[in-house]
């Protein structure tokens, strides 16, 4: 490990909304805060079918994401509540566990210049709440992905609702960066991707000064990988088919992907280094 590498991770602090498995307690968070740029298989349920829903609408098969309350105001700490209701208006309360946890939920700006990771709980209601923390003002999306419980085929359903947090916001162009890091880890991608299924995305990991890490499992793999069709907001979600293959310039991870859509796509990667958490995001263009 670098002498960089261990200098960031003894003055690594900052808290912001993520997700963690290890130790099984609630401990959803972020160590380290993505640093600000310059101005496995697809989680697809039943039988290697698509998901239902791209994240861009409240509804789909059947299923409708409501959300409870208000986003919480910037730089204040506050819960995030929902419920996912049939098609009776019924919360769903039993849901098939992916990737070690019954729900994933995802805030995300609307110009993908935030996103945060978490794993809420779920009151018998079938109401959840997660805890999060937003930088700033702006038209967020919250992204929820799961598999109802009840369901005999296991189909994957993915919905998005937006709410406006008040405050003065722009948008921020989205930078086309296959190569980026925190400043601690770094990531480069494949500045083309292919569209179809059956595809692989292959991504290499290392420190900042191009050395290989020590990958810890993550969510019971050993990346969380999630996207973003930049100019139709359509969520994508991969992961690792097994363990990285050491090369002389890091560790290469290997992604199973299906995109229908091809354009740019903002990604946030998820990897566990030394103990602790890492949010890198970097952009790629599916042709």
């Amino acid at each position: 490990m670098s002498r960089r590498l261990a200098a960031g991770l003894l003055l690594a602090g900052v808290v912001l909304a993520g997700c963690s498995d290890e130790p099984p307690v609630d401990s959803d968070r972020v160590v380290l805060s993505p640093a600000e740029e310059g101005t496995g298989h697809t989680h697809s349920g039943g039988a290697g079918a698509l998901p239902i829903g791209t994240g861009t609408t409240p509804q789909a098969g059947g299923y409708r994401l409501e959300l409870v309350g208000d986003l919480p105001r910037p730089g204040r700490p506050g819960d995030v509540s929902f419920r996912v209701l049939d098609r009776a208006g019924r919360a769903v309360t039993t849901y098939t566990p992916e990737q070690t946890k019954e729900l994933h939920m995802y805030v995300v700006r609307s110009d993908l210049a935030e996103f945060r990771h978490l794993h809420p709980t779920m009151a018998a209601d079938g109401t959840w709440t997660g805890r999060v923390a937003l930088a700033t003002p702006g038209s967020y999306r919250v992204v929820v992905e799961f598999t109802p419980g009840d369901d005999p085929e296991a189909r994957h359903v993915v919905l998005g609702a937006t709410q406006l947090v008040p405050g003065e916001w722009a948008p921020v162009a989205v930078a086309d960066t296959p190569a980026a890091d925190d400043g601690l880890v770094r990531v480069e991608a494949p500045e083309q991707l292919k569209a179809g299924p059956d595809q692989r995305m292959v991504l290499t990991v290392s420190d900042a000064d191009g050395e290989r890490v020590s990958l810890g499992s993550y969510l019971g793999t050993f990346a969380h990988l999630t996207g973003f069709q930049v100019e139709t907001g359509r969520f994508v979600h991969v992961h690792p088919y097994g363990a990285a293959e050491p090369t002389e310039d890091g560790d290469e991870l290997t992604f199973h992907t299906e995109f229908r859509e091809p354009g740019l796509y903002r990604f946030f990667l998820q990897v566990r280094v030394d103990g602790f958490l890492h949010q890198v995001p970097f952009t790629a263009t599916v042709s």
